[in-house]
């Protein structure tokens, strides 16, 4: 494969790893752990990953039991069997079982010592408050009674228009202790856009946020709950949740209870209720956050939550008892869902509200060497904004407790993971992971046991029957294909709502290759085995019939400190797609014919003539979703001439006016 063949990879077959887990770390590992358990029950020889993922894939129903026996999930029945034989999306898992999710986060097995802190939760102002275990539990408990006040009952639901505070990790648990059905989004959310969410989950309360800061100020956001409330005609009752440092009980809407006084009244129980529940029983609701129609509302199964949650973190993240985790995230992303799952690990669970640069981008690795943090989640784009400013936190912290980062939400780039070895710590596994809101979970992630190559995610997650298709359904290695999962997975969402007869379920993943999951990721397995990310392949480029991932032309980019972000979309010209590359620049800095080449140029020489964008525009601002993804499908439409629908899901709506003026000012 020539340097100019679209699909190229970054890593090509014998290159030098970054980092390469001594014999010792993989020992001490808990995947090398149930790898040997495995290959003691079985009796099958499994040297290694990659033989164990075989083994999980061929065998799936004793996999998954084995599975769950080694990490203890504490079922209160045992399964009639581990699936049903039903096909995707109706796969019914682990019969007859009974567990409660909050039980195994409140409880966990490791735990020592209920004093011990298990939640942290700071602000961007510096604010922090710790739980112990103790004090979780016994909070969960008073929202529990709460909720029994309101009359909720198993099948109810509740939302949460929320900061990432305790409070709300509390309220989830409390939820998941009773049955009832739990959702949330970030309280950056607009009023529509929370409503396009809500609405179909007909809450019975609505826990709301009224007051937050980001970026050094400070938002009111009462009017934006008010409007909500009136909006969901379900409810009975609306609960002012409170900011640290800000009186948000003084900026509750009409009739709203304040959290205090709500979690405060009447007797105070003791101990949680933990009721035993099926193990597909509903846990949460979650959302896709595309750019055409609702929002779908997926509806995630309990068990196959934790059980998904307990493998990823502990054998493919090793967490392990007493660890400090910390992901950056919202409520309104599916990692915040994954981060309160950690608690299942005996870990302390770091909540961090407000913005990641603030009051500079390094105050997130001053954050790690201050709690002592041993696993750091962040994006692609943090990494690259670390790097682009040139942070070399190993020479300025102290990072010895750091064991494991973490990064998603777009690919990291080959210089970004070398940016990681080189200026943040040299013996540290770096875990790119990718999934999806949809699973709640990864398809590919870190593997704690096996070398780290630039550019790439180390391995599929055992018990994912990953493949890589080309437009044939034939496998594909060496060159980029559609993602595929070819079994079902028990954190697959049990059902949409709003969707009796899976049409819209069925349509979302399975109306390409029949019986198999499409993602629509654009993916290639690599020699080495793991896996390059090109981005959505509903957004690949097909400029004169060939295949381009657009992170193919993202990633020559990040050696120009002039280009602070880009998104290349296809331009329709006469039948065929010309490649048109939107970019943001840093501040003083014009797009003169000099730099446009230099663009041209790095994406020409960084990936292939193919790739280079015939036209470069430079925008304000580009869109993005409230996780923080880049909206490429919305640039596309507008570069067609075409209207963005449910702008309401983009955390800036106001950049769409200001890209359709400037492309009418080219166009003049």
């Amino acid at each position: 494969m020539t340097d100019d063949t679209p699909g190229a990879t970054s890593a090509a077959a014998g290159e030098t790893p970054l980092w390469t887990p001594s014999q010792a770390q993989v020992r001490a590992s808990a995947m090398d752990e149930f790898r040997r358990h495995v290959e003691s029950v079985t009796g099958q020889e499994l040297p290694g990953y990659d033989e164990l993922h075989r083994f999980s894939v061929t065998e799936p129903e004793r996999f998954w039991r084995l599975l769950a026996d080694h990490l203890k999930l504490p079922l209160k029945s045992q399964p009639e069997r581990v699936r049903s034989e039903e096909p995707m999306p109706r796969t019914r898992w682990f019969g007859g079982a009974t567990l409660n999710y909050a039980e195994a986060l409140l409880y966990p097995a490791a735990l020592q010592d209920p004093h011990a802190t298990a939640i942290i939760g700071v602000t961007e102002a510096g604010g922090e408050e710790r739980l112990s275990w103790r004090e979780l539990r016994e909070l969960v408990a008073r929202v529990q009674a709460g909720l029994l006040r309101a009359g909720l009952k198993p099948g109810d639901s509740v939302a949460a228009f929320s900061a990432n505070v305790p409070e709300t990790v509390a309220l989830l648990l409390a939820c998941a202790g009773l049955g009832v059905l739990f959702s949330s989004c970030s309280p950056d959310f607009g009023q529509e856009a929370a409503a396009a969410r809500f609405s179909q989950l007909a809450p019975k309360l609505l826990f709301a946020t009224t007051a937050y800061r980001y970026g050094g100020k400070s938002f009111d956001t009462s009017t934006v709950v008010a409007g909500l409330a009136a909006s969901l005609p379900s409810l009975a009752q609306v609960v002012a949740l409170p900011y640290p440092g800000l009186d948000a009980s003084g900026a509750a809407p009409g009739g709203a209870v304040p959290w205090r006084e709500w979690v405060g009244a009447g007797d105070a129980p003791v101990e949680p209720v933990l009721t035993p529940l099926p193990f597909d029983h509903p846990l949460y609701v979650l959302y896709s956050s595309g750019t055409t129609g609702s929002p779908k509302a997926m509806v995630h199964r309990a068990g196959g939550v934790l059980l998904t949650h307990l493998k990823e973190q502990r054998l493919h993240s090793d967490m392990r008892p007493g660890d400090v985790v910390f992901y950056f995230t919202t409520c309104g992303w599916m990692m915040w869902n994954w981060l309160v799952s950690a608690l299942a690990q005996a870990a302390t669970i770091v909540l961090y509200d407000g913005s990641p640069a603030w009051p500079d981008t390094a105050s997130q690795f001053r954050l790690v060497e201050r709690l002592g943090i041993s696993f750091f989640g962040t994006s692609a784009r943090f990494i690259a904004q670390a790097q682009a400013e040139g942070l070399e936190p190993r020479r300025e912290l102290a990072l010895e407790r750091l064991r494991t980062l973490a990064s998603t939400g777009s690919p990291l780039s080959p210089e970004g993971f070398r940016y990681v070895y080189r200026a943040i710590k040299e013996d540290l596994h770096l875990a790119s992971i990718s999934g999806g809101t949809d699973i709640v979970a990864c398809f590919m992630l870190g593997v704690p046991t096996l070398p780290v190559y630039a550019g790439q995610i180390q391995r599929p997650g055992l018990g994912v029957d990953l493949r890589v298709l080309d437009e044939d359904g034939a496998n594909v290695v060496g060159t980029p294909g559609e993602l595929v999962c070819a079994q079902p997975l028990p954190s697959m969402p049990l059902r949409f709502l709003g969707d009796p007869d899976f049409s819209r379920y069925e349509d979302a993943y399975f109306g390409v290759y029949e019986g198999l999951w499409r993602h629509g990721d654009l993916v290639e397995r690599t020699r080495e085995g793991g896996i390059v990310v090109y981005g959505r392949s509903d957004a690949t480029l097909n400029p004169g019939g060939v295949r381009i991932g657009t992170a193919e032309i993202y990633r020559p980019l990040e050696a120009l400190a002039e280009v602070t972000e880009a998104v290349a979309v296809g331009k329709r010209v006469d039948g065929d797609q010309e490649i048109w590359l939107l970019v943001t620049l840093a501040d003083g800095v014009n797009l003169t014919p000099d730099l446009t080449q230099r663009i041209v140029s790095a994406v020409r020489k960084g990936a292939s003539p193919r790739h280079a964008p015939r036209r470069v525009i430079d925008v304000p601002q580009l869109p993005r979703t409230r996780s923080g993804k880049s909206m490429e499908l919305a640039v596309a439409l507008l570069v067609n001439g075409q209207s963005v629908p449910n702008m309401e899901v983009m955390a800036n709506p106001e950049c769409v006016p200001l890209i359709e003026a400037r492309l009418r000012q080219l166009q003049a």
